[in-house]
C-alpha cells in the first residue's frame, strides 16, 4: 500500500471514528433526557474500583445537589443511605453480590441535602464477571419514590382520619376498640352537639366546620393521653376511655369534655355557644364496636329527653345545666 493511499484510509478511519463519537454523545444526551423524564437514574458500578457510572444526572439532583457535587463513588452512595435503613440495604445488595439472589433491589430512604429524606427504588444485577466468576460490573436503576410514599402517607391518613378535624373516623375507631377490648376494661362514649344546627343556620356552614375543628382540638386537650378521640361525621364525636365504669376518670373525662362543649367559641364572624349531650357505657364481653356505640347512643338520648346538656353515665343521670360546671 502507498503512502498515500496509507495517509487516505487513516482520514477516513479518523472521520469514522469522529461520526461514531458523535452518534455516541447523541445517543447518550437522548438517553440522559429520557431518563430525567421519566425520574429514573441508571448507573453502573465498577466492583472492583467502586466507581459509579451515572448515565443521566437524576441521583444527584434527586438528593438536592448540582452536577458533580457528589463524587460518583460507591462509597459516597453509601454514606448518605438512611441510618435506618443502610444495613437492609446493603445486606441485599451484597447478598445479590454473593450470587444468594438473582437480583438486587430494595425501596429504602436517602439523605437529601436539605436534611430530608428521598425515598429510592434501588434495582440491579449483575452484568459482567471475570474469568474466575467474581463479579466485576452492576448495573442497575435508581427511581425516586418520594411523592409516592408521600401520596401513600396521604391515603393512609385520609383511610384512619376524619378530613375536616383530623380525628380518628369510624374505620380507626374499630380497630382501636378492638385492641384497647383486648387489653382491659373500656368504656365508650358517644357525643351529640346541642343546637348546632342553630350555628349553621346563623352563621354558615363554613363557620360550623370551624367550630368543629377548635371543639375536636379541646377534646385532644381536654381528654387522658391514651384515650381515642373520633368523629363519626356531622356533629356526633365517640371517646373510647380504657378504664372502667366507675373510675374517676371516667365522670371526669365525660364533664371536661361537657365543658369544652359549652365554653363559647370564637369564629370569624361572630361568638357560637352550643351544647352536649354525652353518654357512656361500659363494652361487655360480647360486644362488639357497633354494639358498644349503641348502648352509649341510649345512653346519650337520655340526657337528649330530659333537657340536653348533661351526661350519662350508664343509666345514670348527671345533667349539668349551661351555666354549671363539674370538676
Amino acid at each position: 500500500m502507498s503512502e498515500k493511499s496509507l495517509k487516505q484510509q487513516i482520514q477516513n478511519l479518523k472521520k469514522h471514528n469522529t461520526r461514531l463519537a458523535r452518534l455516541a454523545r447523541d445517543a447518550r444526551s437522548k438517553l440522559s433526557a429520557a431518563l430525567d423524564g421519566t425520574g429514573l437514574c441508571l448507573w453502573q458500578l465498577d466492583v472492583p474500583s467502586g466507581k459509579l457510572i451515572i448515565y443521566n444526572r437524576r441521583w444527584g439532583s434527586m438528593l438536592g445537589y448540582q452536577p458533580k457535587e457528589l463524587s460518583a463513588q460507591f462509597e459516597v452512595w453509601r454514606e448518605h443511605l438512611h441510618p435506618d435503613d443502610k444495613q437492609n440495604v446493603l445486606d441485599a445488595f451484597y447478598d445479590h453480590l454473593h450470587g444468594k439472589t438473582p437480583f438486587y433491589e430494595a425501596l429504602h430512604r436517602m439523605q437529601h441535602k436539605n436534611g430530608t429524606v428521598t425515598w429510592v427504588l434501588d434495582r440491579g444485577r449483575v452484568s459482567e464477571w471475570d474469568e474466575h466468576g467474581n463479579p466485576l460490573k452492576v448495573t442497575g436503576t435508581h427511581i425516586d419514590m418520594t411523592k409516592e410514599k408521600q401520596y401513600e402517607e396521604q391515603l393512609a391518613l385520609l383511610a384512619n382520619h376524619d378530613p375536616l378535624t383530623g380525628l380518628a373516623n369510624r374505620h380507626a375507631l374499630i380497630k382501636h376498640f378492638t385492641q384497647l377490648k383486648a387489653q382491659g376494661p373500656l368504656c365508650v362514649a358517644f357525643i351529640d352537639l346541642d343546637d348546632f344546627k342553630m350555628v349553621n343556620d346563623t352563621f354558615g356552614h363554613r363557620s360550623g366546620d370551624e367550630l368543629l375543628i377548635q371543639l375536636s382540638q379541646r377534646l385532644r386537650d381536654t381528654c387522658p393521653p391514651d384515650a381515642v378521640v373520633g368523629r363519626l361525621g356531622g356533629d356526633e364525636f365517640v371517646l373510647l376511655l380504657p378504664y372502667p365504669l366507675n373510675s374517676l376518670l371516667i365522670n371526669q373525662t365525660a364533664h371536661r369534655c361537657l365543658n369544652a362543649a359549652l365554653t363559647p367559641f370564637e369564629l370569624d364572624n361572630g361568638q357560637a355557644q352550643v351544647g352536649a349531650s354525652v353518654g357512656i357505657d361500659e363494652v361487655q364481653p360480647q360486644d362488639d364496636f357497633i354494639n358498644a356505640l349503641r348502648r352509649a347512643d341510649q345512653s346519650m338520648y337520655q340526657i337528649k329527653h330530659t333537657g340536653k346538656n348533661g351526661v350519662a353515665i350508664g343509666q345514670t343521670l348527671l345533667s349539668v345545666s349551661r351555666s354549671g360546671t363539674h370538676p
